[in-house]
């Protein structure tokens, strides 16, 4: 029979017994409901082995491609190491702060070293403590290809831990970490026609890293990015955009600013808000990808824009950069 690992501990499952009742009847405290695949509350992630077809039935490509599975209806046919969602997003690490640069008047690249293996998809985000303060910020690194972990912090008006980073955080200085989290990541799906991301301020973060994710595993539709602030100093990378831009065909980069100053001239800019041009420029999704990062409002109004356009909601990754008391 197979075996079921957890924790370091490897437990033998009995006759067609399914992953859930191995743990369970081994002491494991897993969470579960009906046990027939419908409610999804059993969901675990899978760190090795593959879990079997049915029991990844009518979870989000994203989900899939992350592992997870309902334990309730896994019988697996070969050895299988698991963790419970729960437990993937206790784990802490301690990271050194290696850089810090301010990419404009607002937003700072923090790059980060980790001593263990960090597993993570671009666009994930992770969590940062500052005492009993947690903030979350996107990944913008790209794995494989970036060898620090890179966030961009945007100084929050009042907000202690982003003028902490800013501020008071120095280099070499460690960091505690939880994560990688979310599914707003790129992900290859059948008959998907193109991609579209549109951010604002330091939402380009997780954008930077899942454009480059998808040009880097070849993908040839088009893919089209929005960024947008409401000056021009404000925005930031449009000079690396550009060059990426110029070395993959089919990608279109479009730098947009609401609110310039009367009379400014915007060469090269696009005059607007970013989701508004990008269906200038793209009016039908229908099977196109669209990745959503930034300003709650925008991030919502973009969401429903594009699903009137004819994306699939399954298609829509949406990630509003939702903003904590001071306190």
């Amino acid at each position: 029979m197979t075996k079921v690992v957890y924790q370091g501990r490897s437990f033998e499952r009995l006759d067609d017994e399914s992953v859930l009742r191995c743990l369970l009847r081994n002491g494991i405290r897993a969470p579960y409901s009906c046990e027939s695949g419908a409610c999804q509350a059993c969901t675990m992630r899978a760190i090795n082995g593959t879990p079997t077809t049915v029991s990844q039935e009518d979870l989000k490509e994203t989900q899939k491609t992350l592992g997870y599975f309902k334990a309730c209806v896994c019988r697996p046919e070969e050895d299988l190491e698991v963790t419970l969602l729960d437990d993937a997003q206790k784990h802490k690490y301690q990271m050194e702060v290696v850089e810090k640069t301010l990419l404009n008047n607002e937003i700072l690249r923090l790059r980060l070293a980790c001593d263990e293996p960090f597993e993570y998809r671009a666009g994930q985000f992770i969590n940062i403590f500052k005492g009993d303060l947690i903030r979350s910020y996107s990944i913008a690194s790209l794995p494989g290809q970036d060898e620090m972990l890179e966030f961009h912090i945007k100084r929050v008006p009042g907000g202690v831990v982003s003028h902490w980073l800013s501020d008071g955080v120095q280099l070499g200085d460690p960091l505690t970490v939880t994560g990688p989290m979310g599914e707003c990541f790129y992900h290859e799906a059948e008959s998907v026609e193109g991609v579209l991301a549109v951010g604002t301020g330091s939402g380009l973060a997780p954008l930077w890293g899942i454009v480059r994710d998808a040009l880097t595993q070849g993908y040839e539709k088009p893919i089209i990015l929005c960024h947008g602030a409401m000056k021009p100093e404000n925005l930031y990378y449009v000079d690396e955009l550009r060059e990426l831009e110029a070395r993959y065909e089919n990608f279109s980069y479009f730098p947009c600013v609401s609110a310039p100053d009367e009379g400014e001239l915007l060469t090269d800019l696009s005059l607007g808000f970013p989701n508004d041009v990008a269906f200038m420029k793209q009016p039908s999704l229908a099977k196109w990808q669209g990745f959503l990062c930034g300003h709650p409002e925008m991030v919502n109004n973009t969401k429903r824009m594009a699903f009137l356009a004819g994306a699939a909601l399954k298609n829509i990754h949406a990630d509003p950069f939702v903003m904590a008391s001071p306190t």
